[in-house]
């Protein structure tokens, strides 16, 4: 008993120091990356990533902000969809909304390796008293992402044929987009058969997720009607951050070759990349995303980088607002209460 503890109490030191060594390490490469697109530009001045103050600039941000705000609704609908088609219809839009917001507080504020979906799956578990089924409901949201983002770039690609001969950046959003349906279609058939069900159930690790998987399926394949929604709201979600961006896009004083064709295409692929675990909040991936793909559209560097560092700003700026929710959240009540 007494090596038990023993070896608990070692362990918590060394866990801690990993995690801040991770965080480290991914602070210091998005710093890195950082500097390596900034000395891409012959004469780097600060102010040239700062766009030209004007009433157009003041509209498209407001635009921008608005568009970001009403995607972190959508996306809250997104997992109140797969809630109830996963049998909890009595989740109520306004908890979840709380919750997305502490979330997002979470991945894009707090120094911190914890993400904001175990957040999320903790603290709905305590308001309904289902683990399972809240780990499951995260898990089926976030894949649904990963489906409908790649399809939203073929789509891009098939109604602007000039996008198409583009070099490394088609090849490369191209390359993203399949992959990642691959990968998906591939997890799928892995954990679809009931024997892998009854294999994984009630597992820890990776095989608590290939289980949340499979329970997710089951569901959706039983309630077909539940499925569309969650995916006509997951393609609402995506346009509207495609919006976003666009809108962020002409804040910055981007030219018309970057229209909704072009972030159509583009954007899904620069949201798969900022997402590899290798970045703080997928600086420097996500404007070296840009970089890449916007440049043979002739945009100049600074303005693909500014892009991405106001994304990011948008980003933060909303998720503030899950301050109050992450600090009073957490309170256990034995159903979910708007």
């Amino acid at each position: 008993m007494q090596t038990a503890e023993a070896s608990t109490t070692t362990a918590a030191p060394r866990s801690r120091r990993r995690r801040v060594l991770v965080l480290t390490g991914r602070i210091a490469l998005s710093a890195a990356m950082l500097f390596v697109l900034m000395r891409r530009m012959p004469h780097f001045r600060l102010e040239s990533l700062l766009p030209d103050w004007n009433r157009d600039t003041a509209m498209f941000l407001a635009l921008a902000l608005l568009f970001t705000l009403a995607g972190i609704v959508l996306s809250t609908l997104r997992w109140r969809a797969v809630l109830v088609a996963l049998g909890q219809e009595d989740a109520k839009l306004g908890t979840l909304l709380s919750l997305t917001l502490a979330g997002l507080f979470v991945s894009n504020v707090l120094p911190t390796t914890i993400g904001g979906d175990v957040l999320r799956v903790s603290r709905l578990s305590k308001e309904n008293g289902e683990s399972t089924t809240s780990f499951a409901s995260v898990v089926l949201e976030r894949l649904t992402g990963w489906l409908v983002l790649p399809v939203i770039t073929l789509v891009g690609f098939l109604v602007n044929p000039g996008l198409r001969h583009l070099g490394s950046a088609t090849e490369v959003a191209v390359a993203l987009a399949g992959g990642t349906l691959v990968a998906l279609v591939l997890v799928f058939v892995a954990v679809a058969s009931h024997r892998f069900g009854a294999r994984v159930a009630d597992s820890d690790g990776w095989r608590r997720f290939a289980s949340a998987v499979h329970l997710g399926i089951d569901r959706l394949r039983r309630h077909p009607g539940a499925a569309f929604n969650v995916l006509v709201v997951g393609f609402a979600y995506q346009l509207v951050l495609v919006f976003a961006a666009l809108m962020a896009a002409k804040a910055v004083g981007m030219s018309v070759a970057v229209g909704p064709t072009a972030l159509l295409a583009f954007f899904p692929a620069v949201l798969i990349a900022q997402v590899l675990p290798i970045a703080i909040s997928g600086l420097g991936v996500r404007e070296g995303a840009f970089v890449l793909f916007l440049t043979p559209l002739g945009v100049p560097t600074e303005q693909a980088i500014a892009l991405g560092l106001l994304l990011y700003l948008l980003n933060v700026g909303v998720s503030l607002l899950g301050a109050p929710a992450f600090a009073v959240g957490g309170r256990s009540r034995a159903t979910l209460a708007a």
